[in-house]
């Protein structure tokens, strides 16, 4: 696991990454969701002005794009850690600075302090996922739009507040699921949708491991990481260790070398599951039409597979297993007359004329700096319209992540209703129990 989790970052590549322009990312018209379009408000304001909440690796990924966007002004950064308010000051004044601007930026160590700020039109969320709800509910509450990453929450109940929210208070959320406005992803799914394939029997969604118990050693507390914040919500009594929120200088200037490792332990996070899985078990959710609805029956690792089991009403099934030997992160879709493969970077299928030709002068950016989801956020917040991935979409695929690691932590195959949102036959209450958890006094959603 400590193999896939370890990724350098060339800060080069990193800060000069080039814009896209707006018609890179187009989404293939009725694939954006399945979700009815909502009645558009007044239109926003021409320039959007941002605050991110949140300073670490993917939010300086996000950064670098959502600067380049016209008509996007960043003012303000809040994070729990000192160091990283002081690189994100560092690269938004540099930025500015080489346009010839003058920005103030100003940080702060609690969120709140952010949202509450009049001159902040819709913030950016990447904190780790048991954070995610808490902070998008305040932020929509409080009158902002959100482009939250993914997954969506870290509970199911979590995120069936989150959507409430957004809808109560008429604002705009677009969940960070970058696939979906990917030409390559985007053409399996209108193959998959269009019938290419024949009827669709079964889907293998390569994401990785569940979740582990925490198991790093204790460190000693980085000064100016304020440890009691950065828990938010947490019951569980989890010690510092510089892996959950890694190191970085910035004189000299060091970026993280590893992604959080909050992510892996069941304590904070949902492990590949909820990490990879938000990305392909989304694809096959939107392959199969899936947006507001989800599984019936998931079986668990252990439970007479190697591999996590998806069974939709219709009698499809998705599964956790690989697809080829290089254990790639992918979709393939297996239909009665034909298969698509579908990865970052990669396309393969039965039929040699449904791959898309390559594109000349193709953008070889890291795959998180690139543009085109960030673009449609700013477009759905001017023109107060449903960004590609609203939160209803984001929901419904948080939640066959979630249901997954519960099967998991259970150790059975469990029943699901997605019409309802509740267990079937769940006896004991003992999945019904897993739907959300206790915060620790002080936290509510």
């Amino acid at each position: 696991m400590k193999n896939q989790m370890k990724k350098e970052i060339s800060r080069r590549r990193f800060l000069g990454t080039a814009a896209i322009g707006l018609a890179g990312m187009t989404v293939i018209p009725g694939l954006a969701s399945s979700c009815a379009p909502k009645k558009p408000a007044a239109a926003g304001p021409k320039e959007i002005r941002l605050g991110f909440i949140g300073l670490g690796r993917q939010s300086m990924f996000l950064l670098s794009g959502f600067l380049q966007v016209p008509g996007v002004k960043v003012l303000a950064g809040a994070d729990v850690y000192g160091v990283k308010c002081k690189r994100f000051v560092k690269r938004v004044t540099d930025f500015y600075a080489k346009k010839g601007e003058t920005v103030k930026i100003d940080t702060y160590e609690k969120y709140q302090d952010l949202l509450a700020r009049q001159d902040i039109d819709a913030v950016v969320v990447a904190v780790p996922d048991f954070y995610h709800a808490i902070i998008a509910i305040a932020a929509v509450k409080a009158g902002k739009d959100v482009y939250l990453e993914k997954p969506l929450t870290f509970t199911i109940k979590e995120g069936q507040e989150l959507r409430k929210a957004v809808r109560d208070n008429n604002k705009i959320l677009a969940v960070g699921s970058q696939q979906r406005s990917d030409p390559n992803f985007q053409h399996a799914v209108k193959l998959v949708q269009d019938g290419a394939i024949g009827k669709i029997v079964k889907a293998h969604a390569y994401v990785g491991a569940p979740p582990k118990p925490y198991d790093l050693p204790e460190e000693t507390l980085p000064a100016d990481l304020n440890w009691d914040l950065w828990l938010g919500p947490l019951t569980s009594n989890v010690h510092y260790n510089n892996q959950l929120d890694p190191l970085i200088t910035v004189d000299p200037d060091q970026d993280e070398t590893i992604w959080g490792a909050w992510r892996w332990y069941k304590e904070m996070g949902g492990g590949f599951t909820t990490d990879w899985g938000a990305h392909m078990f989304d694809i096959v959710q939107w392959g199969l039409k899936m947006d507001e609805s989800g599984p019936v029956e998931i079986s668990p690792v252990g439970d007479g597979t190697e591999f996590m089991t998806f069974t939709y009403a219709n009698g499809t099934v998705m599964t956790s297993e690989p697809f080829d030997e290089k254990l790639t992160k992918g979709v393939k879709f297996i239909g009665e007359t034909g298969w698509i493969m579908v990865t970052r970077g990669a396309f393969d299928a039965s039929n040699p004329e449904w791959i898309p030709k390559k594109e000349e002068g193709a953008d070889n950016t890291p795959y998180e700096t690139k543009i085109p989801h960030q673009i449609n956020f700013i477009e759905a917040v001017r023109e107060r319209k449903d960004p590609a991935v609203p939160v209803e979409v984001g929901h419904r695929t948080c939640t066959v992540c979630t249901l997954g690691n519960i099967a998991c932590d259970l150790k059975r195959t469990i029943k699901w209703d997605p019409a309802t949102e509740t267990f079937v036959d769940d006896a004991d209450g003992a999945a019904t129990a897993k739907l959300h958890y206790q915060y620790r006094e002080g936290y509510s959603l």
